[in-house]
């Protein structure tokens, strides 16, 4: 059974919708005609944001307390049981230095990173395959949001980041096949942002090093959505932009032959 297509939901649900490429996405998607929830940890960023883009509600999660995963859906799918694309965008990106001389290595926060950046994506996602999205007739879309620092982790500044953006690469590649074998049809979006000029550098000496008025070689966020709307618009299972398509072409030349052979066996 073939997947959906990547634009066929009716209901998406952002996290981090609030802000940067999360908001981003979702005034694209209600443009659309789409029916948008936003999640994230501030609630007055979140009504603030619903009310500018006309979003369908919004909930307060902080995807990296697991714990509050399961009753969070309870609401939403008591709230929206329409429910029928989930993208997981909300992530932090935390610079650290072993020995210095920036920045230290604070254990604690890399802890909250790995927790915001790893669990929060697979509770999600894979609570809502077990116990929604595999039970709708007309399909679902998951999309999560990696970075190209998680094919190559040219930014060194942030290595844990780094690790964890390689690690929703990989979960996503193999639950996209997981799916596809089980006969599901749930379509499973990777999107490889690369370098964007948003809050994401908030924690640098200089948070505004991803600014192209400060030099940057990073796109706005306009020409990153004109890139993301095409690769949804053409069903892509791997949506990048700017320099970024260029290393994901160049990671599915090097490995994606390699990993259908094996998974097809």
């Amino acid at each position: 059974m073939a997947p959906v297509s990547t634009l066929s939901f009716k209901c998406a649900l952002v996290t981090g919708g609030s802000g940067g490429l999360g908001k981003a996405m979702a005034e694209s998607l209600i443009k659309k005609g789409k029916k948008v929830l936003l999640a994230g940890r501030s609630e007055d960023k979140l009504a603030s944001a619903a009310k500018e883009l006309g979003a369908a509600g919004y909930y307060v999660l902080d995807t990296g307390k697991v714990d509050a995963i399961p009753s969070f859906l309870d609401k939403v799918l008591a709230d929206h049981p329409d429910l029928d694309c989930l993208i997981n965008n909300a992530g932090v990106q935390r610079p650290f230095q072993v020995l210095g001389p920036d920045y230290s290595f604070d254990l604690a926060q890399a802890d909250q990173e790995v927790d915001i950046n790893i669990r929060g994506p697979m509770h999600l996602s894979i609570l809502l395959v077990q116990r929604h999205f595999s039970k709708l007739d007309g399909g679902a879309v998951i999309m999560n949001v990696s970075s190209v620092l998680g094919l190559n982790p040219f930014s060194v500044i942030n290595p844990n980041y780094n690790g964890t953006k390689a690690w929703l690469h990989m979960f996503t590649t193999n639950l996209r096949t997981q799916l596809r074998d089980a006969g599901t049809k749930i379509k499973v979006v990777e999107i490889v942002p690369p370098s964007v000029g948003t809050d994401l550098h908030r924690d640098r000496t200089d948070p505004d090093d991803n600014k192209k008025e400060k030099g940057a070689k990073a796109l706005t966020v306009d020409e990153f959505m004109a890139d993301v709307e095409e690769g949804w618009k053409t069903d892509l299972d791997t949506v990048s932009a700017g320099m970024g398509k260029d290393l994901v072409q160049k990671w599915d030349e090097t490995f994606g032959s390699m990993y259908k052979e094996a998974t097809d066996k």
